[in-house]
């Protein structure tokens, strides 16, 4: 009998993972939030996901289960352990990406490097913090936010006067995140795939573009990047997947500073958007690792197929007209190109799929990349 993967969360990342399952023999089961999603195609049920009862039910006869996401409450997974379901990552390493006050606190226990952190509750708190940093800091909500959400640089505590009110009127209480606004020049990502009997593999380091908070566009590997740059980002990496015990795939994203330090930003413990160049451009791609992983089984060369990978995201879509509209002109123009489309439709800033191209020559490279991806703007 195959082995059973079940993926909670039914979006672009469980989606592909369907051609690896494929080739692997892996049957892939998703739980999706809603009918259409765009892992549909593998879709084998529908429901809430902070439901035990209904996660439970969807997990039965899976042999492991994992997330297209970080979001299922951590009541239902310590549930999934209690009723025997094997759960990679598990909810002690999952807290730790989706709390963000809760990763800069343990980050720190393992001597990580870091932006200058801490945490509040109140607005005169938030303003001792901005005066002992230049006046001006980044402002998390700890749980939730993603693609530059709950996220705002600040310069006065009443910018997130509504933050600390919705905090004031929560049972629970709670606290903000707030950080030095890092003065870095590029942003950078690790991805590390670890297997519960705690195996190995790192990707090379890659320099990834952010625009309004979304990333844009990843190169792989990082250019001009010193051999000292790669072994602390993968030092980072595997420290980091090792510490907090983390099972399937690791993303750890970076800032690097003109003083040459290299600093932890955020945690994704699942396929990530830095990795999609993986796909076309690495011998084993993120999610061929993942499904490797999470089902410990032995881990792929992540080394790169050609010298330079560029992947861009298609963001948001054409206003009018369908992605399928532009499929074949991108393709006909740009034969070099791989265009993935994750069934999702056009809204402004949304993320409905990538291009990704690999080659020997950079400019080159990024050029068509660049220039496949255009076919889809608005």
């Amino acid at each position: 009998m195959a082995l059973r993967v079940g993926v909670v969360g039914g979006g672009q990342l469980a989606r592909m993972l369907i051609a690896p399952a494929v080739e692997l023999g892996v049957e892939l089961r998703v739980l999706a939030e809603e009918p259409g999603m765009a892992a549909s195609l593998a879709a084998t049920a529908v429901g809430d996901y902070r439901d035990a009862e209904t996660v439970l039910a969807f997990a039965r006869d899976v042999d492991v289960l994992t997330f297209d996401h970080e979001h299922v409450p951590q009541e239902v997974l310590r549930a999934l352990l209690d009723a025997g379901v094997a759960v990679h990552p598990g909810p002690d390493a999952l807290r730790f990406a989706q709390d963000k006050l809760l990763m800069r606190a343990r980050l720190d226990e393992l001597g990580m490097p870091q932006p200058e952190w801490a945490a509040v509750a109140e607005a005169s708190q938030l303003q001792d913090f901005l005066d002992a940093h230049g006046g001006r800091a980044v402002v998390k909500t700890p749980r939730g936010g993603y693609d530059g959400k709950g996220v705002r640089v600040v310069s006065a505590a009443a910018e997130v006067e509504d933050w600390f009110t919705a905090l004031a009127e929560d049972a629970r209480g709670g606290e903000l995140l707030v950080e030095e606004l890092v003065d870095f020049t590029r942003e950078l990502a690790q991805q590390v795939a670890r297997r519960p009997s705690g195996d190995l593999r790192s990707y090379p380091v890659v320099e990834t573009v952010q625009r309004d908070g979304v990333c844009a566009e990843v190169i792989a590997p990082a250019p001009h990047a010193a051999q000292r740059l790669v072994d602390v980002a993968r030092g980072i990496g595997e420290s980091i997947a090792t510490g907090l015990g983390v099972t399937g795939m690791l993303a750890v994203e970076l800032f690097e500073t003109a003083d040459e330090r290299v600093l932890v930003n955020e945690l994704a413990m699942r396929p990530h958007n830095s990795g999609h160049w993986s796909q076309d451009g690495a011998v084993t791609s993120q999610f061929e690792q993942h499904l490797r992983a999470v089902l410990d089984l032995p881990l792929g060369e992540p080394s790169p197929r050609a010298a330079w990978s560029v992947m861009i995201n298609i963001l948001g879509g054409p206003a009018e007209g369908g992605l399928d509209d532009r499929f074949a002109g991108a393709m006909a123009e740009h034969p070099g190109a791989k265009i993935h489309t994750y069934g999702k439709a056009p809204r402004p800033g949304r993320k409905v799929g990538h291009v990704t191209v690999a080659g020997t020559d950079l400019d080159d490279v990024a050029y068509e990349a660049r220039a496949a991806a255009a076919h889809f703007d608005a």
